[in-house]
């Protein structure tokens, strides 16, 4: 018998079956980049192991700035690839902020005591069009994604973009302007989906968390600008109030269209597609020419293998099959908990500010700077996540965002709700926003592109996207109707609400989240193959050492 030291991620404290089951592989898998090439002299399978495990401390000693000097290239075109973000929720804020424009009002609504008002049926339909899409758009993607790569499924959605905008750019009824948000939703939830799974696949672990919460300053910037943008065409008294922000959707496809063609491809794609040359060039347009673009093509192809050999397959049901139910149920948990926290307030901000009581130009005004809040304290929760980790600031966040709630809807309880109690309202809302964008917004991206398995990751983080959009029209039903003066009039007491179903999730969180700092994909693999509890991820040793085996 020919005994081998192999070098991989392993248990220090696994037993050695569980190490036999996990190291016994085939090394010729793992070394695609010698499996295409010469012999060379001296090159032995020992050697092989080593510049693997070289490769694998290489990346858990690398520090922020140094992998943002070795991958600078990967930074920016994930960040290219995220803009589809901005305009999925450019599009989202733009229409919940027209419910507060006087001249949307006047051309769609109908008049009740001297006033236009959009009736609450029409404010849930128009609302719903963009997250029913959603649902449908984020699961579809994952196919076109799988089979046509990450790069031209992004061509293909910023195409269909551009069209799609027509309908909403000449609609004059509600209903046309319902078939384009719907449509339109079709397509754009899929950016949602493209976009984290991108950024997770290009970068090294020390830019991981950084690239994959961009993803929620994305968001928040498509929200800023929407509102910036409505609150500056408010005050016109024809159809451009409206049709001016729905026009500029166009930018975005000018921007993105001339350089689409020069985005490199995902490396774990085209190693799943056994296209190891292709992956070798992109990891190289990725990254300086000071990485060894051959030892990470290894780590990526080990971890593929490592998810073949635990029957990690590739469809929508082999996401709850096995293990990856777990991972699955996590991405999604965290997902649907932004919502159920009461995020879609968000979208109706504005509105929320102008029943809550303030003047249409001051709600306006203080929705700018609702989500100016909101990006500033998104940059700043880099340095949370960097710091903390994951699990702590989500849980400890979340927790903040109850105690929030629950005083916004005990300050509208106060008998004969007194003059400054909107500013009140109003003021801790903006704090919300501020605690949610420095905690669950941006981490929650993190922990959906660490959870997921690298072979379905795609179809986890569309399964989630879909569950939160499921959630999020739940939630789009019910808060036109509970905010509309004309039916529930809640206010502020929506507050008991959404903190009432944050103490559901916040306790789901607390035993089900796990933290993910600081592991690679191949560790994560494992520490979920072994069941470790979520409370005890931090401190479970992975150690990366020779196990000898017999071959």
């Amino acid at each position: 018998m020919d005994t081998r030291s192999h070098h991989y991620g392993t248990f220090a404290n696994a037993n050695a079956s569980d190490a036999s089951r996990v190291t016994n592989r085939d090394r010729t898998a793992i070394m695609v980049s010698h499996s295409e090439a010469p012999s060379k002299p001296g090159n032995t399978d020992a050697d092989v192991d080593v510049a693997l495990a070289e490769a694998i401390q290489h990346e858990h000693a690398l520090t922020f700035w140094q992998a943002a000097k070795l991958y600078p290239k990967a930074v920016g075109w994930s960040a290219f690839v995220s803009i589809g973000v901005i305009m999925l929720a450019f599009d989202l804020q733009i229409i919940g902020n027209m419910f507060a424009m006087p001249q949307f009002q006047k051309d769609f609504g109908f008049e009740l005591d001297g006033q236009y008002v959009i009736p609450a049926a029409w404010q849930t339909g128009l609302s719903l069009g963009n997250p029913l899409g959603q649902v449908i758009g984020a699961l579809f993607s994952a196919y076109p994604l799988e089979l046509f790569g990450r790069k031209w499924t992004f061509f293909g959605c910023i195409l269909l973009t551009a069209c799609l905008v027509f309908i909403q750019f000449f609609a004059r009824s509600l209903q046309v302007l319902l078939v384009g948000e719907l449509l339109g939703g079709l397509v754009l939830g899929c950016f949602v989906v493209i976009g984290p799974t991108y950024a997770s696949e290009v970068c090294p672990m020390a830019l991981r968390g950084y690239l994959t919460s961009y993803t929620n300053l994305c968001f928040v910037t498509g929200q800023l600008l929407g509102n910036g943008i409505t609150a500056g065409t408010a005050p016109l008294e024809n159809h451009w109030a409206y049709s001016i922000p729905f026009a500029l959707q166009w930018f975005w496809v000018l921007i993105i269209i001339p350089g689409i063609f020069f985005i490199p491809e995902s490396p774990w794609w085209l190693v799943r597609k056994g296209r190891t040359n292709d992956a070798r060039d992109a990891l190289r347009r990725l990254s300086s020419a000071k990485v060894n673009v051959d030892a990470t093509l290894a780590v990526i192809a080990e971890t593929d293998r490592l998810e073949l050999e635990m029957e990690a397959g590739s469809t929508y049901l082999d996401t709850i099959k096995g293990v990856n139910l777990r991972r699955t149920e996590i991405s999604t948990g965290v997902y649907t908990t932004q919502v159920l926290s009461g995020i879609y307030l968000i979208n109706y901000g504005t509105y929320f500010f102008e029943q809550a009581g303030l003047p249409t130009q001051d709600a306006f005004n203080m929705g700018i700077g609702f989500l100016a809040v909101g990006w500033v304290c998104t940059v700043a929760s880099w340095f949370l996540i960097a710091r903390f980790g994951r699990r702590r600031i989500f849980n400890i966040g979340l927790f903040v965002l109850i105690v929030l709630m629950f005083i916004i809807g005990i300050l509208d309880s106060i008998p004969g709700r007194p003059s400054g109690v909107a500013w009140a309202e109003s003021s801790l809302m903006l704090i919300w926003n501020g605690a949610y964008d420095l905690s669950i917004g941006p981490v929650t991206f993190v922990i959906l592109g660490e959870c997921s398995a690298t072979r379905v990751r795609s179809k986890t983080i569309a399964v989630a996207t879909a569950a939160q959009a499921v959630v999020g029209i739940a939630m789009t039903v019910a808060i036109p109707y509970m905010i509309n003066p004309t039916e529930a009039n809640m206010q502020g007491k929506l507050g008991y609400f959404f903190g009432g179903l944050g103490v559901i999730c916040l306790f789901w969180a607390y035993f089900r989240i796990p933290e993910t700092m600081g592991r690679t994909y191949e560790e994560l693999d494992l520490l979920f193959d072994r069941k470790v509890p979520a409370r005890q991820f931090k401190g479970y040793q992975v150690d990366i050492s020779a196990v000898s085996v017999d071959t």
